[in-house]
């Protein structure tokens, strides 16, 4: 049998969980009769890209991402334009997309996902051509991300503190929605663009999505008083928020969204700058990724 050369990019913070040991769990669990393993841990924001790059430009068959949405958000652009295959250990504070895939989150379990080697082809947004695999959007979630990233205290407890904080005083947006020819306008404390169902931790925005139909689903969650908030948090967790009056969910593959400003968007949950204009569309099972074996 012949191996194939795999790469496991380690993102040292995130999740704010130490990782050093990462290697040694790999060796003790890695089939080695399928694989010639190599490390690198990034080192700056951007970096797990560049490494990315390099290694599917060169002999690499698999690359691994180490970390949570945002590494994988790092990895799989450069995974999918060289048509190579991307795994995934989930190391991060949400694991959204790796929690819809059901790689588990056990380090050990996740490497004997990677040893079954199913692969499956997913779709991917781009958000004014910037890729996404998880979830995109703006609003409410977009602001948190931006302020968030500063925040020493990451993990769910940390964001749901800072979340109720700024809730407290954030205006929610008129937006112009163009979806597939068919315009919408909405208030909105929340426009989410969705490929797998949720945001990570299991908060569920769009239960019923697919990644594989070729289509995004634009969540748009309403203006709310602020005592609905348990409501809205319960419906997200026991994935019911498909039946909530508080969101709207229109599925659609030619996508424009229009708003009063410049503001913060988030992309697989790391925060951007972008402008009044945003332009979405998805490209239909365009990424290889390991999932685990039915």
């Amino acid at each position: 049998m012949v191996k194939l050369n795999i790469l496991f990019i380690i993102n040292p913070i995130s999740g704010g969980k130490e990782k050093l040991k990462i290697p040694a769990i790999i060796d003790a669990n890695l089939d080695r009769s399928k694989f010639n393993p190599n490390f690198s841990f990034t080192e700056y924001v951007g970096h797990a890209a560049e490494i990315a790059e390099e290694a599917a430009n060169k002999n690499f068959d698999v690359i691994v991402a180490v970390g949570g949405d945002g590494t994988i958000n790092e990895i799989a652009g450069k995974v999918m334009q060289q048509d190579k295959i991307l795994g995934v250990i989930p190391f991060g504070s949400g694991n959204g997309l790796a929690r819809f895939l059901k790689i588990p989150m056990n380090t050990a379990k996740s490497i004997q996902v990677i040893n079954q080697m199913k692969v499956k082809k997913i779709d991917t947004g781009t958000f004014n051509g910037k890729f996404f695999f998880n979830m995109a959007g703006m609003g409410f979630d977009a602001h948190i991300s931006s302020v968030f990233v500063g925040n020493k205290k990451r993990g769910l407890t940390g964001y749901l503190k800072l979340g109720l904080k700024e809730m407290i005083n954030y205006k929610p947006e008129t937006y112009n929605l163009t979806i597939d020819g068919v315009s919408y306008t909405r208030k909105a404390f929340v426009v989410s663009v969705a490929n797998s169902s949720q945001y990570g931790n299991n908060a569920h925005v769009s239960p019923k999505a697919s990644i594989t139909d070729g289509l995004l689903d634009v969540c748009v969650v309403k203006s709310f008083p602020l005592y609905k908030i348990p409501l809205l948090a319960y419906q997200m967790l026991s994935a019911s928020t498909d039946q909530s009056a508080m969101v709207e969910i229109i599925r659609g593959k030619d996508i424009h969204i229009s708003r009063p400003a410049d503001a913060a968007i988030h992309i697989d949950g790391e925060p951007y700058f972008m402008g009044k204009e945003i332009a979405v569309t998805v490209s239909p099972l365009s990424l290889n990724v390991i999932v685990p074996a039915d």
